[in-house]
Formats: C-alpha cells, sequence, structure tokens
C-alpha cells in the first residue's frame, strides 16, 4: 500500500485536561451525533473543558460536553447543547476501560474532538487526577525548559 499520513482538523482541544490529570492511556472513539450537532463541530463551536466519558450498561458515555446549537437552523431541529451522546468503541476497549475505570479510580476525559476522513473523532483518556504538588511541579519543569531555551538563545 503507498505511504499515507493521516491528516486530521482539530476542531476543539482540551488543554486543561492535560494540566489536571496524569494522562495514562488514549483511545480514540468515534461519537454519535446529530445533523446539527455535525455542523456546529465543523464550525467549530465545541467546549470540552468540563467533560468526562462513563461506562454504562455496556455502553461509552460522553457527558458535559458543550456543542453550540447551529446558527442558521430552525430552534425546532437544532439540538440540546449538553446532552449525553454515545461513544463509538469496540467492546474489547469498553471492557478494559471498565476494569480499570472500577478497579483502579479512574476517569475517562476527552483531550479533543478532530474531523477525520469526514468523521468526527474524539481523544478520550483514562487519566488520574494530580495534587497540587505535582502541578507546581510541571510549571517549574516549563519555566525552566524556557529558561534554558532564552539563555540558548541569547548567546
Amino acid at each position: 500500500m503507498a505511504d499515507q499520513t493521516e491528516s486530521y482538523k482539530i476542531v476543539s482541544d482540551n488543554r486543561q485536561a492535560r494540566f489536571q490529570y496524569e494522562i495514562l492511556e488514549t483511545y480514540e472513539a468515534g461519537i454519535e451525533l446529530k445533523g446539527t450537532e455535525v455542523k456546529s463541530i465543523r464550525a467549530g463551536k465545541v467546549n470540552l473543558r468540563d467533560g468526562f466519558a462513563l461506562i454504562r450498561s455496556g455502553e461509552a458515555l460522553l457527558l458535559n460536553v458543550q456543542i453550540s446549537p447551529h446558527q442558521t437552523t430552525n430552534q425546532v431541529f437544532n439540538h440540546d447543547p449538553r446532552r449525553t451522546r454515545r461513544l463509538l468503541l469496540h467492546k474489547d476497549e469498553i471492557r478494559k476501560l471498565t476494569g480499570k475505570v472500577e478497579q483502579q479510580g479512574l476517569t475517562l476525559v476527552p483531550l479533543k474532538m478532530y474531523l477525520k476522513r469526514g468523521w468526527v473523532k474524539v481523544e478520550i483518556a483514562l487519566v488520574r487526577g494530580k495534587k497540587l504538588h505535582d502541578k507546581r511541579e510541571d510549571i517549574r519543569k516549563r519555566e525552566d525548559q524556557r529558561n534554558m531555551q532564552r539563555a540558548l538563545k541569547n548567546r
């Protein structure tokens, strides 16, 4: 087969999650959407900041993610901005995630939403909450990196 690189357009990125949580594993999931939601996502009207995922009765659900109503669509046909949406994952992935979430007390958080070959995809991560000292350590590392770059640049 020809060497093809996957190109995708990131619609929304949850940078706050990378700061608040320690990311252990990431998964790519499809998402069950309505037509007006797809239009809004293509327009970039998505907020992942407060979102999280749950696994209930063998289904992965995405909660609290806001997809703003589409502007030019009649309000009768529009969607609820914060409705619960189903994530499309393989059964074995759901089973694996269920075990880790229940036994180890981990959380599922959406990291980014993007368009891949015309399909809307969500990257969800299995995360563990960071303590305050971990966040301070990350900030200190970032500042040290910045200072080293400045020192090299000013030579």
